[in-house]
């Protein structure tokens, strides 16, 4: 079976690839993802403000009160304190070229167009093969308007092309309105992939002790229909590459967001259930699937249940939206 695919010009033995999550501070988990078959790693994310403050600064103003929100940046102190965290994230970047040879994706998380930017750069003079971008923002501001938020991200692409000759891929968030405009102008600002979409892990409220606290939970393969549908949608509308994420946990998940569209499909939440292996086993699933019903590669079937493929586009719009509800029965 031929798997592979090309993502931003890079070509990969296959689409499997790991999305930034903690798997990628260890050299030795990341040589046992390439073991079991991953074709390209994203590292963790280098955040904003572990490039301006200090550890013990960002933790205290992260983990309490309204100043939780990590968006928020007004409410950090304004000196400019760097910590450890650039250096060492751009030293296991080297480390990782060194013993592996997957492509390794940097990973850039931030909300301003500061000097932070600049990081973009360093991670491509380290060794990086492309870059993702990450612009993490919730607005929480009445006064902020949706034309600003997306103005913003775009300017903030902009400058991080204007610095680095390697691909550079955009992660998004779902919460835009009229988000195929919004693609097609961020590929015309430079964006070489969509990586859809971002996860808003959401706070929680401590009833006990009537604070807000984190909440983090894995993802589960119900979360593939959003970047399902938005990839089907977009992928005869724009020429850079697609990747999902969100949701990827098995055979399956891959093979659908494939005939979406999708060039990979990134992982994270089943690798750290799971453990590296699990890439193996989903490759096989794949390969078993496809055998069975007489595909030769992926990219027979790549695109084939889109939006513009299917015989029905209206099951990716509002019509499915009417016939869910009129077609549901409830029982007891």
């Amino acid at each position: 079976m031929r798997l592979s695919t090309t993502y931003m010009g890079l070509e990969l033995k296959n689409p499997l690839v790991v999305s930034a999550s903690p798997l990628s501070r260890s050299i030795d988990t990341v040589k046992q993802l390439e073991d079991a078959g991953a074709p390209a790693i994203v590292m963790y994310s280098l955040f904003e403000e572990e490039i301006y403050h200090e550890d013990d600064e960002l933790d205290h103003y992260l983990s309490h009160g309204s100043e939780s929100f990590a968006e928020a940046l007004s409410f950090f102190p304004d000196h400019l304190d760097f910590s450890a965290g650039p250096e060492e994230y751009l030293n296991q970047l080297r480390q990782l070229k060194e013993t592996v040879d997957i492509p390794i994706i940097g990973s850039l998380n931030g909300v301003s167009k500061g000097g932070w930017i600049e990081k973009a750069k360093m991670m491509e003079d380290a060794g990086a093969d492309a870059l993702e971008l990450n612009v993490y923002h919730l607005p929480t501001d009445v006064n902020e308007s949706g034309t600003h938020v997306k103005q913003m991200q775009l300017d903030i692409l902009k400058s991080v092309k204007e610095k680095v000759k390697v691909p550079v891929a955009v992660k998004l968030g779902h919460y835009f309105s009229a988000l195929p405009a919004f693609a097609r102008r961020m590929e015309e600002a430079g964006a070489d992939a969509l990586v859809m979409f971002n996860r808003f892990y959401q706070p929680d409220i401590d009833l006990e002790n009537l604070e807000v606290k984190s909440a983090l939970s894995l993802s589960t393969s119900d979360e593939v229909l959003l970047p399902l549908r938005w990839i089907a949608v977009l992928c005869s509308q724009v020429n850079m590459s697609l990747a999902a994420t969100s949701g990827v946990h098995t055979a399956e998940d891959v093979l659908k967001l494939t005939m979406a569209g999708a060039d990979v499909t990134m992982m994270a939440s089943a690798l750290l259930k799971f453990g590296p292996t699990h890439i193996a086993k989903i490759l096989k699933d794949i390969e078993t699937w496809m055998d069975e019903n007489e595909y030769d590669s992926l990219t027979q079937m790549r695109g084939s249940m889109s939006m513009k493929k299917v015989p029905d586009p209206g099951a990716f719009m509002r019509a499915n939206y009417i016939k869910i509800l009129r077609d549901y029965q409830y029982s007891k």
